[in-house]
This record gives C-alpha cells, structure tokens and sequence, in this order.
C-alpha cells in the first residue's frame, strides 16, 4: 500500500503570507529583553540611591519611607516616560533645603499636597513645550543656588554629626554650633569620621585591587562599614526607624495661606525644573563620550538619542505627582546617579526603571536590615554631599567669565533668604552685571607724533555719547585723527554723533580714519537706521568684497570672491587664498584667556598704514600677483598682507593677555612636561587638542609623525636630536606620538610602488615601511579603536605607525636610560579628525587598542 502524505486544506480564511524572492526573512515581533548591561547599571544605581534617600530624608525631617518612595518612583515613572533615557531621577540634595521648610512651616501632608501641584506645573510647561527657556539661566545662577543649598545641608547635619538636633535656619545652627562643640557624642562622631574617612579613602585604592574594589560605590561601603562597626561594637546610637507601612502618612488637602502655597509650589516647580533639565543636558554629554551609545549601526539610528527636554519636564511633572499622593519626596533628576548609570555601562532606560525597582523590593523586605543604620552616618554621607556641590571647577569657571559676583550673592541669598529669594537676587544681579557691561565704556583721547587716537573700548551707546563728544572735541581742527572702535555694537544716537564730527572735522580740512575690530564694511557704510555692527578698515588695494580673516578659528579662511572681481585678463582668479598656515600659530582664538577682554575670533586690522608693503599670504602661495608677475590694486588678491594682518590681531588681542606669561617664560626659561611629536597635518592643533599653552608643549612635527631608527637617519638628525634635547636637557615626563586620521603619508606609503625616484618625500617615507611590515605581519595582533575596528586600511596602519613609533623611540638611548630609571611614560596618540574625538593607548598595552578620551564626570 502506497503511503499516503495528508495535505491541508486550504483555509481561505488564512492570511496569504507573500515572501518576495532574494528578500529578507518576514521579522517576528520582538520579545520584551533587558540587557545585561542594564542589569548591572541598576544595581550600581540602587546601591547608591538606597543610602542617599534615606539619608536626604533625614534631612529634610520627612519620614524616612518617603526617600525610599521618591526613589522608587523616580527610577519607574520619570525613567519611562522622561526624555533623557540615561538620567535618573529621585530625591535630589538640591531640594533639601525647600522640602525642609516646607515641612517646618505647614506639615508632611500639606508638603506632599505641594508636590503635586508642583508636578501638575511641571505638566503644564512641558505641555507648552518652554523646557529650553530654562537653559536661558545663567550658570552661575544655577552654581550659586547649589552652592548656597550646599552649606545650608552641610552646616545643619554637622549637628546630627555632633550627636544633636539642627535648628530650622543656618543662623540658628551657627549660633548653637559652638555650645554643641563642646557637648559631643563620641559614639555619633566616630560613625560620622568613619563614614568619611570610607568615602574619602575608598575611591583611592591603588592598583588592580583598587580597580576592582572601585566597582562598589563608596557611599554603600561607608554606611555599610559604619553599620557593621556600630552593631558590633554595641554602640547606643540612634538608628533608621521605619514604621509600618501601613501608617504611611500620604499626601492631604493643602492647608496655608494661599499667597504662601503659590510661592512654595513655584520654588518646587523651578528648582525640580531647573535641576532636571541642566542634568540632562549633562548626561547628553557623558553619552556623547561613549562612541557605542551614539554610533549609528547599519541601518539603525543610534543606540541612545538626545534628551528630549519638553519629554523630559513631563516625565518630572508625572513623577512628582505619583510621589507626593504616595507620600513621597520632590523628585528631580540627580547629577551622581545619573553620572554612575552611565559610567556602568547603561544602554537603555531600562536601567533607571529597573533600580526604582529594586528600591521597592529593598523597601519591602529589607526593613530589619536598614533599621541597623545609625542616623551619624546617614548624616555625614549627605553633608559630605553638601560640601561636594560647593565645586571648585564651578567657581572657577564663574571667575574666568567674570559672574562671581552673580554667584557669590545667589550663594548667600539661598542660605541666609531661602531659595526663591536666592535666586531672585541672583537673576537681579545678572541683569546688573549684564547692564553694567552693555554701558561700561571707556573713551581716551591721545596724541601722538601728531596723530590724534580717540579710542573707544566698549559697546557705544547712547549712554556714552556725551563722554565720546568730549574726546573728538579735543581734536583741534585740521589734524589727523583715528577713532579706533573697540566694540560690537554701535546705537543710532552714537552713529549719528561719529558721522556729524566727521563730517564737520572733514570740512575744516581734517581727515578722520574710522578702524573697528573686524574685517569686512566700512564703518562708514551704514548698515541700518537703529544700529550699525563695527567694521574694520581695509586695505586699499583689496576689493572691498574680501572677507578672509587670517586664522580665524575653527574654519578654513577662503576670500569668497564675487565673479565681478577679476584679475585685470577678466578670468576669474585661479587661486584663493586658504590661510592654511602652520596650526601652530598663534592665533587670537587659541589663547586659553579670558575670552570677554578682548576679541578671540580672530577679527583682524591690517598693520600700519593702508599702503604698506605687500607681504606673504597666510596660505604661503602668493596672492597679490598675477602668473605674469604684474600686480597692482586691480590684480592683485584679496590675500595679500594677509600674515601681517594676523601679526596685528595677535599684538592686539591676544599680546596683552599672554604677556605677562610670556615675559616669565622668557624669564625662567623653557619648562615643558611633554614631549609631542606628531604629523605636520595643517588639521592637527596641538595646543587646541591639548589644551595646552605656551610653555606647555614640547612640540616636533614631521610628515607622518615618524621616529628613525638610530643610525638610519642619514645625515638628518633633527628628529633624535629633539628626542636627546627633550630627554636629556628638558627632562620631560612623557612622550607622546600622535597620529591622526586620513594622514597623507600613511596613503602615500600604501600606494608606493618599489623603484622609481628617489624624491625627498620617498627617501623619508622609508622610516614608516617597518610600520607596512607591521601591518603585513598575521602573527601580530592589529591595533585598532575601542569599540570599532579600524574603517579602512589606511587607518589601520594609522594605528599601527603610532604602535611601531613607540617602540622606535624605546631604541633611542636617551629615552631607554630615563624609562629603566622609571622617569619617563611613552604614549600613543590617535586623532580622528572628522570626529573630533582623541584615543589614547597606553603604555604596555598589550592589545594595541586605543580608547577614547571622553568629557569629565559629572560632579555631585
């Protein structure tokens, strides 16, 4: 009997599935995954929210279950529904102060009643869609509110710290300070000194020990080091107390004066706003770091996307809701949390949600455990937290921009005020310093070799022109006079003013020559009826069309040259002049100076008088002639004196900077660190990759950052003798090799061809064939990027030249001599041009694999 194989019938209800030959199998629905790296993320994230919630809640006088609720709840809702996937939320250090007295004045029920009405305000921003008018703040503002929030949780937890209650002001805590100093608890302060000294000395662990320990957050190891000491040592101490949950107080019907609730939501809804937003703009930067959350994969967007910031207001204003009617702190989004999440590896928001998670978890079976935390330590781990949002690196940076004065009163309105009235001030103060500057202007008047200079420093407004009048009436009639414009701006009153002087002066037989800080119209072309943008004066013989500034940072300079603007043959130019000096100039940009004193964007007057002699281009070709040797206005470029005219913007802006580092220089000699050695690529900025300054560098450049051999340099010597100099004389520290992507000399090393003449450029492009043999070799292993393999091969022997360079220099004696004596480190360098992104390797690494360099970490 024949087998018979039963077919099925066909259902005409069934759905025809079409598969397209030579296409791509139909995808099933995804399945719901969490990464392993999220997993690992969140527990690194729950080990550090779960002291500091408990400890923030201490601080403010909540029930300390309503810490463990805040983080809960930030970690689920503001982690699912933010915008910033990264960034995690909970009970911040920067609203203890408010929450504080919040409670003091109207209650726990009414505080969490506040909280929602703030998160409901929170809602309705996000809804308008005004996230980005919050970054309109300024920074010192935003600094100095911490700052101020800083001490103020810091002084009052030093008493708890003591063994004592804190007042409810700073005053208060400062006037009983000194009576509780002399009536201490030893048992509290030695958990409090223990707690420190583990915070302090746990991140400082040297070695492979170190690394690995390192992976346990500090302020879990100190509360937990505090907890285990105190219970064995049976010391009295008060300790966590969390009632049952069942008592739980939740959020009540708000109870106040009315004027007095508006006020306290607002101060909620801008600090939790204010702190949230800025926080993710941050994390947008510690993502950006890490080149396997924002590459871009075949046919895929990018592992983590920018933070949507009106998202990211509606997920706080959601979170704040859920936690005040569960009765639970303000929720905002935490800057050293959310800096840990992303430095363990998170790749998702899966691992925000996941460590709210694990807080509830903890929150419900770990009871007994925490109730063994003594409240002294809690206390010292968040005033350590105080005392770190006072930074350094922020006040710093407010003095270099000139706004300490912002910071300094937002700082002391918030602790002696109140936050609100802290950052009213500040705001106030902004806007004074900012008036001040706009009307701040210095007018002088003197002559000299018969030449009268009035010169201008400033924004010229309306303010100045009785000042201004006075300095051009001193010019006597019939003279010479230049009125030099140092400013951006320039009102109709004041323009009417300078024109009507200039006018007259002209028609008593004097000449007036107007010069402004950049180059393009002249200033006495108006530009508008309200207000005219300063201009410099040109050249005479450049056509006035020219807009090529000589080293002007970050862009390449080409004269863009209207096709009305032809050599006297009536064909248009055949070159335009690229400015591409050596990138070692000095350049008015690059001077790491204050940068409001003066012009950095390399806008330049020319040097001396219009008619000077020509000089060389900045591009090093010549620009002021035509092929026939013929020059004159008509023919000649637009590039023409155009190195003289970055002389003069350097002894201008740039000069009285870095003078008085320049004379010590000259004084103490030379001092470097580093030696340098890198390709001549125009592209390849030292001192802009470094941040580096006069002084700093070491610096030898070559055509494809290559070192001879000893013995094979055949009669050039300059390279080892930078080396011996460096070494032997400058004893500096370390060496580095540089290479950089799409280098020309690695391409012209994979393209050669064995005979041919024997150019200049051939002749030394044969110290890099070690690295082509290096790059042939199978049995050794390719240097290559962290997290990308190279992206052709003329990157890869990119990597591989700086890898066969070092151990080039290890052949150097001088260098041999300083590594056994352990005086100097080698290291090498990779620039990726088109990425703006550096790789180090380091030295004795094994795997030949270059890491990148990311931004700094976030500070608490």
């Amino acid at each position: 009997m024949s087998a018979c194989v039963p077919t099925r019938a066909d259902d005409p209800r069934r759905e025809k599935r079409i598969h397209e030959p030579h296409s791509p199998p139909p995808t099933r629905p995804r399945r719901f995954r969490i990464a392993g790296a999220d997993v690992s993320a969140s527990i690194a994230v729950f080990l550090i929210a779960l002291p500091l919630s408990l400890g923030i809640a201490l601080a403010t006088g909540a029930p300390l279950q309503a810490g463990l609720v805040a983080a809960a709840v930030g970690g689920i809702v503001a982690g699912r529904l933010g915008g910033s996937p990264l960034q995690v939320s909970g009970p911040a250090a920067g609203l203890t102060v408010v929450t504080a007295d919040l409670i003091h004045r109207y209650g726990w029920r009414t505080t969490c009643a506040i909280t929602v009405l703030a998160g409901l305000a929170q809602l309705g921003l996000g809804c308008l869609r005004v996230a980005r008018g919050a970054l309109a703040v300024s920074p010192a503002i935003v600094h100095g509110m911490l700052a101020g929030i800083g001490v103020t949780i810091a002084v009052a937890q030093l008493h708890i710290v003591l063994g004592s209650t804190p007042q409810s002001s700073v005053l208060d805590n400062l006037r009983a300070l000194p009576a509780q100093l002399a009536n201490v608890h030893p048992a509290a302060v030695s958990m409090s000194a223990l707690t420190l000294a583990l915070l302090l000395l746990w991140p400082r662990i040297p070695g492979r020990v170190g690394r690995l320990l390192h992976k346990v957050p500090a302020a879990l190891v100190a509360v937990t080091g505090a907890t285990v000491t105190a219970s064995l040592a049976g010391l009295t101490l008060p300790k966590v107390d969390l009632p049952s949950w069942s008592s739980h107080a939740l959020a009540g019907l708000p109870e106040g004066p009315a004027l007095g609730l508006a006020a306290a939501v607002l101060t909620i809804t801008l600090v939790c706003s204010v702190q949230s937003l800025l926080g993710a703009v941050a994390v947008d930067k510690l993502v950006a770091s890490r080149p396997d959350l924002v590459a871009a994969r075949a046919g895929q967007p990018a592992r983590v996307s920018r933070s949507n910031l009106d998202c990211e207001l509606l997920g706080q204003g959601a979170a704040n809701v859920v936690s005040g009617t569960l009765g639970g702190l303000p929720v905002a989004g935490v800057a050293v949390r959310s800096s840990a999440n992303v430095q363990a590896g998170a790749v998702s928001r899966n691992s925000t949600m996941l460590h709210g998670v694990f807080v509830v978890v903890a929150a419900l079976l770990m009871v007994p455990i925490l109730e063994l935390i003594p409240l002294a330590s809690l206390a010292a781990l968040v005033m350590a937290v105080g005392i770190q949002m006072v930074s350094l690196h922020h006040i710093r940076t407010v003095t270099r921009h000139r706004e300490v004065l912002v910071y300094a009163v937002t700082t002391l309105g918030v602790v002696f005020f109140g936050v609100l009235e802290g950052v009213a001030l500040g705001i106030a103060m902004a806007v004074a310093v900012a008036l001040h500057r706009l009307t701040r202007t210095r007018i002088t008047h003197d002559e000299k070799e018969g030449v009268h200079h009035v010169h201008v420093r400033g924004q010229l407004t309306f303010l100045a022109v009785p000042r201004l009048s006075r300095a051009l009436h001193l010019v006597p009639q019939g003279a010479h006079a230049v009125v030099e414009l140092d400013g951006s701006f320039m009102d109709h009153a004041a323009y009417e003013s300078l024109q009507d002087w200039q006018n007259t002066h002209t028609a008593h037989g004097g000449s007036v020559e107007l010069i402004g800080r950049r180059a393009g119209v002249r200033i006495g072309e108006p530009t508008g009826p309200v207000g005219l943008h300063l201009d410099a004066r040109k050249n005479a013989t450049e056509p006035a069309d020219c807009r090529c500034h000589p080293w002007t940072p970050w862009r390449n300079h080409q004269c863009e040259i209207p096709e009305s603007v032809t050599p006297q043959d009536g064909r248009p130019g055949e070159e335009h002049a690229t400015g591409t000096g050596d990138g070692e100039a000095d350049r008015s940009g690059d001077a790491p100076f204050d940068t409001d004193a003066s012009s950095t964007t390399g806008e330049l007057d020319t040097v001396g008088e219009s008619s000077g002699a020509a000089g060389p281009t900045g591009s090093g070709r010549p620009g002021g002639s035509r092929a026939d040797g013929s020059g004159g206005a008509e023919g000649s470029r637009p590039s023409s004196h155009q190195l003289a005219r970055g002389i003069s913007a350097f002894q201008r802006n740039t000069a009285p900077l870095m003078r008085s580092e320049l004379a010590r220089l000259a004084r103490e000699g030379q001092q470097p660190s580093q030696l340098f050695l890198t390709c001549a690529d125009s592209r390849v900025v030292t001192s802009m990759i470094t941040s580096s300054g006069p002084g700093d560098l070491f610096v030898v450049r070559n055509v494809g950052n290559l070192v001879p051999l000893p013995g094979q340099e055949s009669g050039d010597d300059s390279v080892a003798a930078a080396i011996e100099y460096a070494v032997d004389v400058l004893q500096v520290r370390s060496i580095t090799v540089c290479g950089h992507s799409g280098c020309g000399a690695m391409q012209a090393l994979l393209n050669s061809e064995a005979g041919g003449p024997q150019t200049p450029l051939r002749r030394w492009l044969r110290h890099g064939l070690p690295s082509l043999e290096r790059v042939s070799d199978e049995s050794r292993p390719w240097a290559r990027l962290a997290g990308r393999a190279p992206a052709d091969a003329v990157e890869q022997l990119c990597l591989t030249n700086v890898v066969q360079q070092l151990e080039h220099l290890r052949a150097h004696e001088s260098v041999a001599q300083a590594l056994r004596a352990g005086a100097l480190e080698l290291h090498g360098m990779y620039f990726h041009v088109g990425e703006a992104q550096a790789y180090l390797l380091a030295e004795g690494n094994e795997d030949e694999v270059f890491d990148d360099v990311g931004v700094a970490d976030l500070s608490a």
